[in-house]
């Protein structure tokens, strides 16, 4: 798996979290202090998501940093 594809299992991960969580993209920018524009970008996997900001993600999201990672190993 290369870092790209990394990144968009990532990306994918957050929006499932999100929809599963029945948020807003407005919702989950508000909850971490960052633009809705932003949390866009890394849904559609345009922006990278730093490790603190991974961090974060999962703390306003509610789930382990584990879980952005999880079927990574399926995917290869």
């Amino acid at each position: 798996m290369t870092l790209e594809e990394v990144g968009e299992h990532i990306a994918r991960r957050l929006g499932a979290r999100r929809a599963s969580l029945q948020l807003s993209l407005a919702d989950v920018a508000s909850r971490c202090g960052v633009t809705l524009q932003q949390i866009h970008r890394y849904e559609l996997g345009a922006n990278s998501i730093s490790a603190p900001m991974l961090w974060q993600l999962s703390r306003c999201l509610d789930v382990d940093v584990r879980y952005f990672f999880e079927g990574i190993e399926a995917a290869e």
